[in-house]
């Protein structure tokens, strides 16, 4: 087979049809063993959630797991104890995204931020993320959004890129905080609105140049995109192993090939999530609650 078919393949959806589910956690490994851009931490263990202190022990175990096969991490916040993986990170040479988790309460919000610009001044910080789908939530107004991200920027040691992170369609409908931000940082999830998990790379390659066209120049990285290995669906996107397994496969294929930074979410399954996500909310990550890997 030739390049030009292989990555074609690859970009539409890698034909699995004659692949038992033996073979399909084989090929995952072989992918996932050849390493990826990012991975997002979930350090959360069971019977924690956020608001909980984390320890640097549990920290550090979970990265020496992800450590081998990935480039960056993603940490979401720069409080309870958050504040150790981008350190403990770049001990194992990994480089870091670094969150401010923004939500409605105005003290939480200063101190997510100047841990952040702390963080970034002791030199653990590659790329600033200042908050995540505040505005899908409705938790803050683009002005208060604003606010921090200029705040951010001006703290900011040279160097440093600043971005926001949201839903890869905020870029195009809140022009304003595109232009504040350095780099676009887009949450794609096809499995979020239904589609079919043969159609979800094509799918998520139209989120991603949405993003692009939105951001007018400026480097786009997805900073999530994932499928569940259990749930309920949701209308065509059906949760299961071997949808898991096909989703992660083609998405790093298309990484690889295309160049396109993305960070996979999850690395751990996180029970706390159902919450907020119902049931499939606890089966997003590559290896179990119990840091096994699952496939």
């Amino acid at each position: 087979m030739s390049i030009r078919e292989e990555k074609f393949l690859a970009l539409a959806s890698i034909d699995y049809a004659d692949k038992s589910i033996a073979e399909l956690r084989a090929l995952f490994r072989k992918v996932l063993r050849s390493g990826m851009h990012g991975l997002c931490s979930s350090p959360y263990v069971e019977g924690q959630e956020p608001g909980d202190q984390l320890s640097e022990e549990q920290i550090r175990r979970r990265l020496n797991i992800m450590a081998p096969y990935t480039k960056w991490i993603r940490s979401f916040s720069c409080t309870e104890g958050n504040e150790l993986i981008p350190k403990i990170a770049h001990e194992y040479g990994i480089k870091t995204l670094v969150g401010a988790w923004l939500g409605d309460d105005p003290e939480v919000n200063e101190k997510e931020v100047a841990g952040l610009i702390k963080l970034a001044k002791q030199g653990y910080v590659d790329i600033a993320a200042v908050g995540n789908e505040v505005m899908y939530r409705g938790d803050l107004t683009e002005e208060e959004l604003l606010s921090f991200i200029y705040k951010t920027k001006e703290a900011m040691p040279k160097g440093i890129p600043v971005g926001y992170v949201d839903a890869y369609y905020e870029f195009s409908e809140r022009p304003v905080i595109t232009e504040a931000c350095d780099i676009i940082l887009a949450n794609c999830y096809p499995f979020w609105e239904g589609c079919d998990q043969d159609y979800s790379l094509l799918y998520m390659k139209d989120m991603y140049n949405r993003a692009l066209r939105a951001g007018n120049g400026k480097k786009v990285i997805i900073s999530e995109t994932g499928w569940p290995s259990q749930g309920t669906n949701l209308e065509g996107a059906f949760p299961s192993e071997e949808n898991a397994i096909k989703y992660f496969i083609n998405t790093q294929k298309w990484s690889e090939e295309e160049g396109i930074d993305i960070f996979y979410f999850s690395s751990f399954d996180e029970s706390w999530k159902v919450g907020d996500e119902g049931d499939v909310g606890a089966y997003w990550g590559l290896w179990d609650k119990n840091e096994k890997l699952k496939y």
